[in-house]
Formats: C-alpha cells, sequence, structure tokens
C-alpha cells in the first residue's frame, strides 16, 4: 500500500487528535507536525500515535516525539512499526492492557463478537462491577476503549455506531503474542512436539491444532495442563481430556466439525463459570448440571442439546447467559433463576406453560429472544398472552427484545398494561401487528425497530406514533397485505429526527411519500416494493414519491422492484435518485 499524501495523512492525525487541524492549539502545532513527519505517510502508525495522543496535554506530546526520534526518522520498517505499536500499548491503563492480552486467545484473523469477549473477561476476573455501573456496562467501556485507541479494528458496526465485533491487526497481534509468552499470560500450542517439550504449568492456553486431537491429547499425557485455568479450543477436541481440567473456569470450544461433542463429563468442573460450543451438530451434556455452582454462562451457538438441558439447570445460582439451539427444551423451573440477564432462543411451542410463567419472576432479565414454532393459532395466541403478562411483570429490566420467525405468524400484542420503556432493541418477526400500537410511544429509549404489520395498520396516526421516538436509528416495515392508502413519511416537526436506516417491504400496492423535511438523519434506505397495482391513466403509478426531500447526507440506497411492469418503475426511480441524491450508492437488486 502506497504511503498517505501529507495531505491525507495531516487530516488523519488530525481529526483522530483535535476532530480538525483548525482545532490543534498553537503551542502543539510544531510538536504535532514533527511527530507526523516521522510517521512516514503510513496509516497505522499515524492512527496509533494519534490515538494515544487524543485528548492529552503537551508533556504527553513531548514525551511521543521523543520516543519515535529513538526509533526512527520517518519511513518506518516493519520492525520499527512494532515499536510504534509497542508504545501505544506500554502506554494503556493497567486493567486495558489485561484485556487486550487476552486477545492473544484467538487465532489470527478471527473475528471476536464482542458480546463473546466481554463475557470471558468478567468469568476471567478482569472486570468488576463500580457504582453505578455493572460488570457489563464496565466491560463494554473497556472494550470502547480499546477501539477508541485503536488497539482493535472493527468488524461489524450497527447502524447506531456500536461495534458488535473486532479483529486484531497482525503487527499489534504480533506484540500480544511476545507479551503472553514473556509473561506466561497465554500459551499458544499448535505443534504436538512444543507440548511434550514443556515443564512449566500453563495458566491459560489457546490449543490452535486445525481438526486434529493430538495437541490436546499430548498436553494432556505431559500434565502441562493439569492446573490449567482458561481453555480456547480451535480444532480437534478430546473429551476424555475433560476430566484432567479439574481447576477450568473458561472452556471456549470452536470445534468446527459437524459430529456429536460428548460433554457428559462437564459436571466434575466444580470451578467452571464459562462455557462455549460452537461448530458442532449435537452437544451431549450430564443429567445433572447442578454441580456447577460457578457456572455464569453456557452458551451452545448453533449447536442442539441431546434432547433438552439438565433436569437441574434451574438450580444454578450465578448463572447470568443461557444461550441454546432454537431446538433444544429448557426444563420446568426457570423461575427460579433470578439472576439472568440472558435467555436465547426460547420456543414458546416446545417450552412448558410453567416456564412461559416462571419468565416474570426473573426480574433481571435484560435480553430475551424467542421464537412460535407451532401451527396452532389458538394454542399460540394463549401463549403469547401469557408471555405478555410475564414480560410486563419485569418490564424495567428488558434491553433487547427478539422474536423469530418459526411457524405460522401470531397477533402482535395490541395492548401492554406496563410497557418494557428501558427498551432499545426490538424484533419482531414472528407475529404480525394489526396496527401500530400506541404503547410503542412510550419506548422513548428504542433504538431499533423490525415490525410487520397488516396493510390498514399502516395509516397516518401508526407511523406517527413511530416518527415520535427521539432515539430511534433503525426501523424496518414490512406490510403483509395490500395498503389501501397512500403511506406519508412525516417530516414536520420532530419526525423520525434520530433515524439513520429506513427498510420497507410490501408484496403489495402500496405508494409511499417522503415529505418535505423526512428523515434528516437518514444514511441507508432498503426499500423492497410490488407496484403492479399501482395504476392511474392505463400506466404504472411510481410507488415512491418525494425522492428529492431526502437528506443529502443519504449514503445507501438499495431498491427492488417487484412485478409486470417493474422495469419501468425501476427506471424512474433510478432517475430520481442519481438526479437528487448523485452521491448515494445505488444498488437495484
Amino acid at each position: 500500500m502506497k504511503a498517505l499524501t501529507d495531505n491525507d495523512s495531516r487530516r488523519l492525525f488530525f481529526s483522530r487528535i483535535f476532530g480538525s487541524e483548525d482545532f490543534c492549539p498553537t503551542e502543539l502545532e510544531d510538536i504535532s507536525i514533527d511527530i507526523l513527519k516521522k510517521c512516514g505517510g503510513i496509516p497505522l502508525a499515524i492512527i496509533s500515535i494519534s490515538s494515544l495522543l487524543a485528548d492529552q496535554p503537551k508533556p504527553k506530546f513531548e514525551y511521543v516525539r521523543k520516543s519515535l526520534g529513538c526509533i526512527f526518522d520517518g519511513n518506518p520498517t516493519l520492525d520499527q512499526m512494532r515499536q510504534i505499536v509497542e508504545l501505544s500499548f506500554r502506554n494503556l491503563p493497567n486493567h486495558l492492557k489485561t484485556c487486550l492480552l487476552y486477545l492473544g486467545m484467538y487465532p489470527e484473523d478471527h473475528t471476536i463478537y464482542r458480546a463473546d469477549l466481554l463475557r470471558q473477561w468478567i468469568a476471567e476476573g478482569f472486570v468488576c462491577a463500580i457504582p453505578r455501573m455493572d460488570a457489563d456496562d464496565v466491560a463494554k467501556s473497556y472494550f470502547n476503549e480499546l477501539i477508541n485507541r485503536s488497539m482493535i479494528q472493527p468488524v461489524d458496526t450497527a447502524i447506531n455506531g456500536e461495534v458488535l465485533s473486532c479483529r486484531v491487526h497482525d503487527i499489534m497481534l504480533d506484540v500480544i503474542r511476545f507479551k503472553i509468552e514473556e509473561d506466561n499470560f497465554i500459551s499458544l500450542l499448535n505443534d504436538p512436539e512444543v507440548v511434550l517439550r514443556m515443564h512449566r504449568n500453563i495458566r491459560r492456553a489457546s490449543l490452535q491444532c486445525h481438526g486434529e486431537e493430538c495437541v490436546v491429547t499430548s498436553a494432556m499425557v505431559n500434565g502441562s495442563l493439569s492446573k490449567v485455568r482458561s481453555v480456547y479450543v480451535f480444532g480437534g477436541f478430546s473429551c476424555q481430556s475433560l476430566t484432567m481440567l479439574k481447576y477450568v473456569r473458561v472452556l471456549h470450544l470452536e470445534i468446527g466439525r459437524n459430529d456429536v461433542l460428548d460433554l457428559t463429563g462437564i459436571s466434575r468442573l466444580f470451578l467452571l463459570r464459562y462455557l462455549m460450543v460452537v461448530g458442532v451438530k449435537r452437544v451431549e451434556l450430564p443429567s445433572l448440571i447442578g454441580k456447577l455452582q460457578q457456572l455464569e454462562t453456557l452458551e451452545l451457538r448453533n449447536s442442539a442439546a441431546s434432547s433438552k438441558l439438565p433436569s437441574d439447570i434451574a438450580s444454578l445460582p450465578l448463572l447470568l447467559h443461557l444461550i441454546v439451539h432454537k431446538d433444544t427444551v429448557i426444563p420446568d423451573g426457570i423461575g427460579r433463576l433470578r439472576h439472568v440477564r440472558t435467555i436465547g432462543v426460547f420456543d414458546l411451542w416446545k417450552n412448558s406453560v410453567e416456564n412461559i410463567e416462571g419468565l416474570g419472576e426473573m426480574s433481571s432479565l435484560r435480553d430475551f429472544e424467542f421464537r412460535w414454532s407451532g401451527k396452532d393459532l389458538v394454542e399460540g395466541a394463549r401463549r403469547m398472552d401469557g408471555l405478555r403478562s410475564s414480560l410486563e411483570r419485569i418490564s424495567d429490566s428488558l434491553i433487547t427484545l427478539r422474536m423469530y420467525y418459526g411457524g405460522e405468524n401470531l397477533d402482535g400484542w395490541s395492548t401492554f398494561s406496563s410497557p418494557p420503556i428501558h427498551l432499545r432493541e426490538m424484533r419482531m418477526m414472528g407475529c404480525v401487528f394489526l396496527a401500530i400500537p400506541n404503547w410503542f410511544g412510550q419506548l422513548r429509549d428504542l433504538q431499533t425497530l423490525y415490525l410487520v404489520v397488516r396493510g390498514a395498520g399502516l395509516k397516518d396516526d401508526g407511523v406517527a406514533v413511530l416518527a415520535g421516538l427521539p432515539s430511534l436509528v433503525s426501523l424496518g416495515l414490512e406490510a403483509t397485505e395490500p395498503v389501501e392508502e397512500r403511506v406519508y413519511i412525516p417530516g414536520s416537526g420532530m419526525a423520525f429526527r434520530a433515524l439513520k436506516e429506513f427498510v420497507f417491504w410490501c408484496d403489495h400496492n402500496v405508494l409511499l411519500t417522503f415529505e418535505a423535511g423526512a428523515m434528516p438523519m437518514l444514511k441507508k434506505l432498503v426499500l423492497i416494493l410490488e407496484p403492479s397495482g399501482c395504476e392511474s391513466g392505463g400506466s404504472v403509478e411510481c410507488p415512491v414519491d418525494g425522492v428529492e426531500h431526502l437528506p443529502a447526507g443519504l449514503r445507501e440506497v438499495k431498491l427492488m422492484i417487484r412485478g409486470e411492469r417493474s422495469e419501468a418503475v425501476e427506471s424512474s426511480l433510478k432517475i430520481a435518485f442519481e438526479e437528487h441524491h448523485p452521491g448515494a450508492a445505488l444498488d437495484i437488486f
């Protein structure tokens, strides 16, 4: 990659530290230019140093200039780049150093999900609650700080700006691996011969054996893992090795094989806090799991338990996160898990009425994912009503509510006596609302909403309810029936004042109009429409009107126009968007 030009280098450097070159204090101009010259136009060097200097006083600038002068004088080599990254690492607070080093457990170029990483940090004891912030919120602040300092790179970012997954740059990973080896913080085991020669006690082990079981087995025979606290496996794993891991607290298994994994031996791991299994077709769990009194996280991602979870799982006093395959049945008694914060995926059809009612006892529940896989709409309505009653009792704690399609669509809740007013995300993809309920207007913290509505439910007052939500950033609306009246997207007052993403899907006739000033912050627009019946005077009326009223900041437009006369409609919309929004990326699919 070519080095950045002087102008681009300055723009990147100053925007990261001060927001703009215009805001650089006079006393820091000469120092900043001198530091920038030493970066040689290399983006990683510029962003690493500028992230280190953000919000720092003048003595820090002097320290960095002196440190860089000792390393090189412009045009850094690869080895010197490592020293730049190491300089940034050395200046991290100790708690962030520990959290960053922990990413050395993952293989090179591995996508690391934020939710997983935060739970792992907490299970390891790296994060503790502080006044007015619980451990989850503190861990999230650590993650965001590492992102802001450019120590880790974002991969998936939500429309509201939250980073959902990350990756470690190769040069940063080199620094991390040197440090973890030097401090015996983590041991990377990917060679059987190396394992056999080991005679030290290993605290944390990352077994990257690419489908072979020999690395794990050799380590067990050699005894190097007899006192290990954390084990990550990427590749093959011998279930017989479980009996040797009697002190393990964190067990992360990404097996990557489509077969059965026998974990019936985990009931002996009395200190286990965190168990995740990824990529296995089926997991065999013990019939009883109550001995795991320290277990905080049980996650079987994309892996089905043999039939249902152990019968005594409700007796685990510290369980916080229970995430299982959609076909897994949760035994009765779930209401006793008073500290659980995350449950998914909970099937309303396969789980008992007792468990649906028991959800109302879980006063700490924050994130809830469920689905309906049955065909009996009468029974479905009864269970949905029971679920609503339970959620009303714990509405103050709910942050995320997601419903997935699994069977016949059910009717959405028209009433909610005590709405979950702290909800930030709501995705209801397994039910259809007759109209947009008025209680939605109380969800003042809601940022993401996906809703399926009957055509008649999109009348003006329904859209107005959504338009008044002050925090709504992403909105998905799907209409299941023809919309008899034109749907107006209001532009007056404070309507949709925070919305950045709008997805509108209707397989039937619909006419959509954006009024002047509509959605002033919109960045992404997705329209999936069927306009064949929108005829006027023998021609097909364009289903979208008011394109010129959308904001100049619109950056991405995706269109799917279906039906007999879709080509003419596509052409007219393409011309309209190209004329009024030439800077937006237009994709017709």
